[in-house]
């Protein structure tokens, strides 16, 4: 069937700001949709309020919405465009799909003609209503675990009473698992049930026994309106059952599973998805098998969506599954598309890997102090890596190197824990670094049997682990000049990084590297092709692994590398890698823009970058993507390969910009502002020295590397005195102090966290307004993009502000010293590209807090805000292409807009939700006003009133 003639013009639902368990996955799912409508030249309108992500850039849709997701917004929008033929709810998670239903209720899709496409309403509603779904699955025969439904808090009770412990309780209509817990004990069970009836917006709990321990499956399947069904992707968690697939490491393909289960499991998803409705998409199925020979199968849940783990089985097989369900939802047949790998097969095919993919979550629990770390149903990741190998050890180890909590991979860097009672405690109530403590654990002797009782993890996990510690203790016994090439090179391909290799051997990483070197066990790199190399795959899309060398007849040796080396002039983009709060999709945005303002200008652009989540890491973004870690050994020896003219690190956020010191010290091309300018920012001493020899007002401060300094400085500075350290992002570990005790134990703390640091403090300055600058400077001119004032005070950190653009409350004075201070510290940092100022005003007086000479988090922000693409302007000036002179620009933005933070409280109930200069917020809304008198900028005006007065 081709595609329908009678869809001219489609409505797609976005997902709304970050939160914890509906992340960026489905803007990453939105975008190709929206891509993937536009090429079958159907007239595409988007309503999303995120103004961090590609999604919402004008450039994605032919009319960007960005307002409220709410039914009001959506009358709007249908208003306005009477030619809007159907809806896609599919891409933009739960949000899209309750704002639908919504409407559907409402009467308000059949008031305008709207077709609902890609899903049907009644299987949203069966798959969303537990006791629905359960009697379709018992009618079908598919087992379920036994439970029952509960409306009230009686019914619960008697549930409870009927099954007996350990149970399970699930909140109906939420997303990332909210409500839903575990429950060991009675006592425990009223706060719990209580909490899932009061989450569910339709006051429904679904109560099962729990299935402690059985191992769980998830499949991502596409069906067509022709009813053929392929499984792109069969994910094991290595977690078993009772721990959120969101917070789970996964694996693909599954590891575990005998070939006769998985046969069933297939044959059990497809009955399930072809019962539930007669739609053409896609689809998540999750699975529970037994832990014993027997591998019964329960069903868990169906997701008739694109999921989260659909972006990551998209980029684990290179099979873009929202690009295909979107051209499904407007009437092709999967063996009518092509298989965006080969270009030469059809879509109707089930991709075979020839390398293992690992997903490893990435926690904020830092900000959250006071939060339960224990991981269970509820969703509390923030972002996530995804790793590529040869192996699973090598994968799981890319994993981890990707993760950027100070770790090289799992063990041999000496940040292990040693303490069993500690190893003991963390096996047994998981934790966020459980992957690393499993090591820790064999390493300290706990035998393989002691640790799968306790975590019930596979035991061919754990032996794959445990192969991992005998290699390293074998490794342990030689020195740099004894280690045999065997060794090494075993080494190189179970994934060990060259530091760990050099803590083994106690010596430098850069001696491991040169040994690697003269044994030439080089990283070679692999295209991911989707067809196990069966066809030819024409995608650039490469991870590196290590190869045996292979003789030739002629005696000669070598390796395959399928990334070959063009004559092209080349640019690298660095990627921001793992989601976390501080650090957000705002960084994608930029990294995207980077990339394609580059192959504008004739650059071969390569992205290199971890994140499954987001567009950057698309086959198609770049000319080139390596999906690798953004660590240092794996970034030298792409850069080693492909010989750039440089790399940009101002957009990939602290992420790439960390880097920038070594690549100068290896004498690889900084784009853009130098490492010394970089660096001279980071380092506040050195920067307020800066200010001084300009005459730029600032706090007064001081340096202090001691808790001795930091109370001697005290005396000189008066409190409250803000305590800041160097080289963080998102106001990680700044606190304001009121006196010497509170300032002795927040920098001994610190100091044990980030040895070696800097800190700066400040004395604060108390019932100041805060703004911020974000310009673009080439060296000679500098254009301000945007000055935002901040509605909360001075001491929140701008990442948790609500940002008001242009300013509100500033007069011409202060708003000129802006201006000014501005234009002097971009030129006086040399800044070529973009830079953020932020600044305290007190009694009319500005003072600068601090400058970041790189892409900032409201970059994306303003250009939506004033229509206008500043990252692409901004790296044409980084690229020596374009100077400002050459830009017209014409910034469009009638009354205000207003970023205002959102935040994911509610996945942590008992944490201390007080705002300071450390972020918490996971994602942003823009609001647009028309004028000061508008209700929503009064409430908000009024909170902030409300806040002072504590």
């Amino acid at each position: 069937m081709p595609k329908r003639k009678d869809l001219k013009s489609i409505l797609l639902i976005g997902s709304g700001p970050i939160i914890i368990g509906q992340a960026c996955e489905f803007d990453y799912a939105g975008s190709q949709a929206l891509r993937s409508l536009r090429e079958d030249g159907i007239e595409t309108v988007l309503i999303n309020s995120n103004p961090a992500t590609i999604m919402t850039d004008p450039t994605m849709a032919d009319h960007v919405y960005l307002k409220p997701l709410t039914t009001k917004s959506i009358i709007e929008i249908l208003e306005k465009h009477p030619n809007i033929d159907a809806v896609l709810p599919t891409m933009g998670g739960q949000t899209a799909l309750n704002l639908c239903i919504e409407a559907d209720e409402k009467g308000i899709w059949e008031e305008f003609g709207i077709e609902i496409i890609g899903v049907d309403i009644d299987a949203i509603n069966i798959t969303e209503d537990r006791e629905q779904f359960r009697e379709l699955m018992l009618k079908i025969g598919i087992p379920m675990a036994p439970q029952a439904t509960a409306t009230s808090f009686l019914k619960g009770k008697e549930i409870a009473q009927e099954f007996g412990f350990p149970l399970v309780i699930r909140a109906s209509y939420t997303l990332g698992g909210a409500g839903a817990s575990i429950v060991y004990k009675p006592e425990n069970f009223d706060d719990h049930l209580s909490r899932g009836l009061e989450i569910s917006p339709i006051h429904e709990v679904m109560i099962d026994k729990a299935l402690m321990g059985w191992k769980e499956y998830e499949l991502e399947l596409l069906r067509d309106d022709n009813d053929n069904v392929v499984i792109i992707c069969t994910i094991e968690n290595m977690d078993p059952m009772g721990i959120h697939t969101g917070d789970s490491i996964t694996v693909a393909p599954a590891m575990t599973l005998s070939d006769r289960t998985y046969q069933k499991m297939r044959d059990m998803a497809i009955k399930m998805m072809r019962s539930i409705g007669e739609f053409a998409g896609g689809c998540n199925v999750q699975f529970a098998v037994s832990p014993d020979e027997k591998e019964d199968i329960i069903a868990i849940e169906i997701n008739p969506r694109v999921s989260r783990s659909s972006a990551l089985a998209s980029k684990a097989t290179g099979y873009p599954i929202a690009k295909i369900a979107s051209k499904l939802a407007i009437g092709y047949t999967l063996d009518e598309l092509q298989n965006q790998i080969t270009k030469s097969t059809s879509a109707l095919f089930e991709p075979t890997l020839d390398y293992v993919i690992v997903k490893i979550p990435r926690w904020n629990f830092d900000k959250f102090e006071g939060s339960n770390r224990e991981l269970g149903l509820q969703m509390k990741s923030v972002g996530e890596v995804m790793g590529i190998g040869r192996s699973f050890q090598e994968a799981l180890h890319k994993a981890t190197q990707s993760l950027e909590i100070k770790r090289n991979g799992l063990g041999a860097d000496g940040k292990g824990h040693t303490d069993y009672d500690v190893i003991i405690e963390k096996l047994t109530y998981p934790s966020w670094d459980r992957v690393f403590v499993i090591y820790d654990a064999i390493q300290m002797g706990i035998p393989l049997s002691r640790i799968h009782e306790i975590t019930k993890i596979d035991m061919w996990f754990l032996k794959q682990y445990e192969e991992l510690y005998q290699l390293e203790k074998e490794i342990s016994t030689h020195t740099i000049e004894t280690l045999p090439k065997s060794l090494l090179l075993e080494a190189k391909q179970k994934g060990f990084a060259d530091r760990q290799i050099a803590h083994m051997l106690e010596c430098w990483e850069s001696e491991v590297h040169k040994k690697r070197e003269e044994l030439s066990i080089n990283r070679i790199y692999k295209l991911v092709d989707t067809c196990a190399a069966e066809f030819e795959a024409i995608t650039p899309y490469y991870y590196s692994t290590f190869e045996e060398e292979v003789e030739r007849a002629d005696g000669t040796s070598f390796t395959e590398n399928e990334s070959v080396v063009t004559a092209k002039k080349k640019i690298v983009v660095l990627g921001s890698g793992p989601n976390r709060i501080g650090q957000g999709i705002e960084f994608d945005y930029c990294c995207v823009h980077g990339v394609l303002a580059a192959a504008e200008c004739g650059y071969e652009t390569i992205m290199i970058n971890c994140n499954p989540e987001t567009v950057s890491t698309d086959f198609d973004t770049a000319d080139k993507l390596y999906f690798e870690p953004v660590f240092w050994e794996h970034i030298y020896d792409i850069i080693c390969h492909e010989k750039p003219e440089g790399v940009i690190v101002q957009l990939g956020g602290q992420t790439a910009l960390k880097l920038a010191e070594k690549l100068d010290k290896y004498g690889i091309k900084i784009i853009g502002t130098s490492f010394e300018s970089l660096d001279l920012a980071e380092d506040r001493g050195s920067f307020s020295t800066l200010l001084k020899e300009n005459n730029i007002p600032y706090p007064d401060f001081g340096v202090a590397e001691t808790a001795e300094q930091a109370l001697q400085l005290a005396d000189d500075l008066d409190f409250p005195i803000l305590v800041r350290p160097s080289y963080v992002l998102g106001g990680q570990g700044m606190k304001i102090v009121i006196n010497k005790k509170e300032l002795e134990e927040h920098v001994v703390d610190l100091l044990r966290k980030i040895p070696n640091n800097k800190l700066l403090l400040d004395h604060y300055l108390d019932g100041a307004i805060e703004a911020e600058a974000d310009a673009i400077c080439d060296g000679e001119d500098v254009y301000i993009i945007g000055i935002m004032e901040h509605i909360e005070p001075c001491g929140i950190h701008s990442g948790d502000s609500n940002g008001t653009l242009p300013p509100f409350n500033i007069g011409d004075l202060v708003l000129q010293q802006i201006k000014d201070h501005t234009k002097k510290i971009a030129l006086a940092l040399n800044t070529v590209g973009l830079i953020n100022i932020q600044f305290a005003i007190k009694d009319d007086m500005v003072y600068i807090i601090e400058a970041n000479p790189r892409a900032s988090r409201t970059v994306p922000f303003i250009a939506k805000a004033y229509k206008e693409p500043y990252v692409n302007y901004a790296t044409k000036v980084m690229l020596g292409e374009k100077k400002l002179s050459d830009f017209t620009f014409n910034p469009q933005l009638e009354g205000y807009a207003i970023k205002q933070p959102v935040f994911s409280f509610n996945k942590f109930p008992n944490v201390n939700k007080n705002l300071g200069p450390e972020m918490k917020s996971t994602g942003e809304s823009i609001l647009f006003i028309d004028s000061l008198k508008d209700d929503q900028f009064y409430e908000l005006y009024q909170r902030r009133k409300m806040y002072l007065s504590k």
